[in-house]
C-alpha cells in the first residue's frame, strides 16, 4: 500500500479510538501500534502527529501520546455576516466583479479518500516521480556557494538561460523570467496583459485553473471553439473583432483536457489573428515534456518563431517532476516583460534559491533525460491500456481523440449535461474519482464530459479497477437506452 494511505488509514482508525479514552489518558504505545496495525514505525509516527495537528492528542517526548483535554468552554463564535457586503463588490459601477472560485481546480489537486482510485488527478503519481534525483539534486543544491542567499529578483541566470534552450534558439536568459510554477506564471500574465472588466479569449474545453486564474483577476473569459486540430482560426478571428480582446490564451500542444496538438496550417495563423488586433497570445506549453513514447516529432513552440513579441510564454518543471517542484518560466519580449517582472516582484519577491539550485541540479543531471525517457514510456504505455480498458467495458462513452502526450483522456457522455454530475458522484461511491467536465467550459458546455486522468494511477492493473468501477457507476445510474441519466 502506499505510504500516502497508510497514514490516511491508520489516522481515520485512531481517530475513531480516541473518544474511548479519557482525557489526559495515555495511548498504545508505538511499538504496540505497529504491532496492531502491521504497519511501519514511520507510518505510526506520521498518523499519530497527524492528529497532534487536529489538536485530538498531545505528545510528550519521553513519555508517549496522550488523549487532548478538552477545552473547558468553547469560545463564543463572532459575527462575519458583515463580510457579506463588504466581498460582493457592490461598491459602486466603477467595481468590476470578481469570482474566487477555486472548485474547478481542487478536483485535481485534492487527494481522494484511502481506497479510491484517483482518475482525476493531474499530476504524475508517485512511482512516476524521479524521488531520488530530486532528492540528490536538492542535497547538491544546499551545499552550493550562496545557496540560502537572496537571489536575482528575475532568476537565476544559469536558470533563465536553460529555459530560454528549451523555448528557442530565438530566445536569451535576459527574455525569461523565473516563477513559482505555471500557474503563478499564468496569473501574473493575466494581470499584466488585460484590465479589470476586460475579455480575455480562451479555447474551450481549457484548463480550470487559467479560468479561475482570469476571473479572480476580474477578467471575462470568452469562449473560442477548439476541434481536433486545435483552437479554429476563423472564429478567433471572429472573436478578435466581436469583443475588442486584447489576450488570447490558448495550449498549441496536447491540450488540456482534449489532448490534440494545433495543426501546422493553424500555428502561424492564429499569431497574425493576434498581432492584427494588437492583442498577446499566452502559450501555456505545460506538457511538452510528458511527450508519449510513440509520437512524432513535436512542433517548436510559438515563442520561437516570434520576433515581434506576440506570444507571452508559459511553462513549468512541475508537471515532468514533482507537484512541489514549483518551478516555471515566462518568455516574453519587448516593453511587456517589464510588466510582467514588476508584477512578479510586487506579488512574491523572488523564487526562493534552494529552489532554483536544485532545479538546476536535477536538469543538468545525466538522471534526467533517463527520468524523461522513463515518463514518456511509461505515459504511452498507460494512455494505450486507458483507452482500450474504456473502448471494451464502457464503449458508450465517446473518445474522440487518442493523444500522444500529456496524461488523462476526454471522454463525452451520451446523455445530457445534466448526468454529469450524478456519474460524477455514482462514480466516487464506486471507488473511483474522476474530474467532470463542466469546469473546463467557460459558458454553457455543448455536452457532457469526464476527464481521466492515467498519469496518477500505478499503473496497467489501476486503470483495469478503475475502468471497472467506473463501469459500475454507470449502470448504477437510469436513463435513455440504459446508459446515463437524462
Amino acid at each position: 500500500m502506499h505510504e500516502r494511505s497508510s497514514v490516511s488509514e491508520l489516522a481515520r482508525s485512531l481517530r475513531s479510538e480516541v473518544n474511548r479514552y479519557s482525557p489526559g489518558e495515555k495511548l498504545p504505545s508505538s511499538r504496540a501500534l505497529v504491532e496492531r496495525f502491521r504497519v511501519s514505525p514511520v507510518t505510526v509516527s506520521r498518523a499519530v502527529s497527524q492528529l497532534v495537528s487536529e489538536g485530538l492528542v498531545v505528545t510528550r517526548p519521553g513519555s508517549g501520546a496522550f488523549r487532548a483535554e478538552t477545552d473547558a468552554a468553547a469560545p463564543a463564535p463572532g459575527d462575519t455576516s458583515w463580510q457579506e457586503v463588504s466581498l460582493s463588490g457592490d461598491g459602486g459601477p466603477e467595481v468590476v466583479p470578481r469570482t474566487v472560485d477555486a472548485s474547478g481546480v481542487l478536483v485535481t489537486l485534492a487527494a481522494p479518500p484511502p481506497g479510491v482510485i484517483e482518475f482525476n488527478g493531474g499530476y504524475l503519481h508517485p512511482g512516476l516521480q524521479p524521488e531520488r534525483a530530486l532528492a540528490a539534486a536538492l542535497a547538491r543544491a544546499s551545499r552550493r556557494p550562496g545557496a540560502w542567499g537572496r537571489p536575482p529578483t528575475d532568476g537565476l541566470p544559469e536558470l533563465r538561460a536553460w529555459f530560454a534552450r528549451e523555448i528557442g534558439s530565438t530566445l536569451t536568459g535576459a527574455d525569461v523570467l523565473i516563477t513559482a510554477g505555471g500557474q503563478s506564471a499564468l496569473a501574473t500574465a493575466l494581470r499584466a496583459l488585460a484590465p479589470p472588466g476586460a475579455p480575455v479569449l480562451v479555447e474551450s474545453p481549457t484548463y480550470p485553473g487559467m479560468l479561475a486564474a482570469a476571473r479572480a483577476t476580474g477578467l471575462r473569459p470568452v469562449p473560442v471553439p477548439v476541434d481536433a486540430d486545435g483552437v479554429r482560426p476563423e472564429l478567433l478571428e471572429a472573436a478578435f473583432r466581436a469583443t475588442g480582446a486584447r489576450v488570447f490564451v490558448c495550449q498549441p500542444l496536447f491540450q488540456n483536457p482534449t489532448g490534440v496538438v494545433l495543426a501546422p496550417d493553424r500555428r502561424a495563423r492564429i499569431v497574425r489573428a493576434a498581432r492584427a488586433a494588437g492583442a498577446f497570445v499566452v502559450e501555456d506549453d505545460f506538457a511538452r515534456r510528458l511527450v508519449h513514447a510513440d509520437a512524432g516529432p513535436l512542433p517548436e513552440p510559438l515563442a520561437a518563431h516570434d520576433p515581434d513579441g506576440v506570444v507571452v510564454h508559459v511553462r513549468s518543471l512541475t508537471k515532468a517532476t514533482s507537484p512541489s517542484l514549483r518551478v516555471g518560466a515566462l518568455a516574453a519580449r519587448g516593453p511587456v516583460l517589464e510588466r510582467l517582472r514588476a508584477i512578479q516582484v510586487v506579488d512574491s519577491f523572488f523564487v526562493p534559491r534552494p529552489v532554483q539550485e536544485a532545479a538546476l541540479e536535477l536538469v543538468g543531471s545525466p538522471s534526467w533525460e533517463r527520468h524523461l525517457r522513463t515518463v514518456a514510456a511509461e505515459l504511452g504505455s498507460r494512455r494505450t491500456a486507458m483507452t482500450a480498458a474504456v473502448r471494451t467495458g464502457l464503449p458508450e462513452l465517446a473518445l474522440p481523440h487518442v493523444p500522444s502526450g500529456g496524461g488523462s483522456i476526454w471522454l463525452r457522455l451520451p446523455g445530457p449535461v445534466a448526468g454529469e454530475p450524478a456519474l460524477v458522484a455514482a462514480a466516487l461511491r464506486a471507488g473511483v474519482a474522476v474530474a467532470p467536465g463542466r469546469p473546463y467550459h467557460c459558458a454553457e458546455p455543448p455536452a457532457a464530459h469526464i476527464r481521466l486522468s492515467f498519469a496518477a494511477v500505478s499503473g496497467a492493473a489501476e486503470i483495469a479497477e478503475g475502468v471497472r468501477r467506473l463501469r459500475t457507476a454507470v449502470d448504477e445510474l437510469p436513463g435513455p437506452g440504459d446508459s446515463l441519466p437524462g
